[in-house]
């Protein structure tokens, strides 16, 4: 269950990252370590988050978004 959560969670940040038009393996590249860390600190924020049927629901309808709702705000500041 726990490990099936983290998956799901991790597609969720990553779908998410895409509409905003975040580079995830691009920033990671730039300093593994740091970038790795929020990247990791994001997935499980959303593994929290008790509304992943509502962002599922966000990707399918979004190719892009302009804003993130309460998700990766570490990626796409500035």
């Amino acid at each position: 269950m726990f490990f099936r959560k983290i998956d799901e969670s991790c597609a969720l940040t990553q779908g998410m990252a895409e509409r905003l038009g975040a580079d995830v393996p691009g920033t990671v590249s730039l300093d593994p370590v740091t970038e790795a860390a929020i990247y990791r600190t994001a997935v499980l924020q959303c593994a929290a988050c008790k509304e992943h049927k509502a962002c599922k629901k966000l990707q399918a309808e979004s190719v892009k978004l302009d804003a993130a709702p309460r998700l990766l705000p570490q990626l796409v500041a500035d």
